[in-house]
């Protein structure tokens, strides 16, 4: 990965890591050059995140398919109580049973997508990238990827962008356009005509910090967690690279395993954190202020 053919060192190697797969428009390999750049897009994170989507879909289409009455397998089982999970969370927050209709298999499609995107984390972190390079590239200069969709927040903003979107159309549907008008600018203040302006400008200011907080909430969890497996991962290399320090041998294993272990945790977690806001997004946008 280093420019002369040698080891790279730890900066290097992070540095290298944290690279996306990027492309612009025209297709070219091309590389990010300001913090907001709207002319390239992360090739590898479209790639991962839709076929762990259509995944998703598959593996929840096949099991109602094959759903029956009797004794549940153990897999449909384990379907069937997410299901009822989801859908439990839904009617608490959702009053709407119509609504719900469409909005329960959403929030289960998040939920279980996200995890999916989130597990990939869980791949030992040079695994891909050396089949890419190998199979694919055959360079290690262009082997950049990062495979772990939700630790983008170019994927993250974009989902919770998406929520944004569910919630203006609940919010026209179920109020009509006038009624959301209204409520736009006659909360949170009063229904007052001086106040029109202040009340739009918190208005326009919630939808934003709700859509920013909620895609930047699963993004810096999953960041972080890609970090660290980078950090255990080094520890291995540089034992692997010198042949001597034993205990980075350990330490690689034991961190590995430990942190393995508390991450199967934080991937469900978020997975469930950006479901149930997205619940409480659109059962806000059910609610009369």
């Amino acid at each position: 990965m280093a420019a002369e053919g040698h080891a790279p060192t730890s900066g290097e190697y992070i540095t290298h890591h944290l690279q996306h797969w990027q492309k612009n428009f025209a297709f070219e390999d091309v590389k990010q050059t300001g913090l907001v750049d709207f002319s390239v897009f992360n090739f590898d994170s479209l790639i991962y995140s839709t076929v762990l989507g259509l995944l998703a879909v598959f593996i929840l289409w096949r099991v109602a398919r094959k759903a029956h009455a009797g004794v549940p397998g153990r897999f449909q089982a384990a379907i069937e109580i997410l299901v009822e999970m989801v859908d439990n969370q839904a009617k608490s927050v959702i009053h709407n049973e119509k609504s719900r209709k469409v909005i329960g298999p959403v929030a289960l499609t998040v939920f279980v997508w996200i995890f999916f995107m989130n597990a990939m984390d869980m791949l030992p972190v040079d695994w891909l990238p050396t089949l890419f390079t190998n199979y694919v590239a055959h360079d290690a200069h262009h082997a950049y990827q990062r495979v772990v969709p939700t630790a983008d927040l170019s994927t993250t903003l974009s989902l919770s962008t998406f929520v944004l979107a569910l919630v203006f159309f609940y919010s026209v549907k179920i109020k009509g356009l006038g009624g959301w008008g209204h409520e736009l600018i006659a909360a949170p203040f009063g229904d007052k005509w001086f106040l029109y302006p202040a009340n739009f400008a918190m208005q326009v200011i919630e939808f934003v910090a709700k859509t920013v907080s909620h895609g930047m909430r699963l993004f810096g969890n999953m960041f972080a967690g890609e970090l660290v497996f980078m950090l255990i991962a080094l520890m291995g290399g540089g034992w692997a690279l010198t042949g001597t320090g034993i205990g980075l041998a350990i330490g690689h294993v034991l961190a590995g395993t430990v942190w393995t272990l508390f991450h199967i945790l934080v991937i469900t977690l978020q997975a469930f954190i950006f479901m149930m806001l997205t619940l409480i997004y659109l059962g806000q946008a059910h609610d009369a202020h």
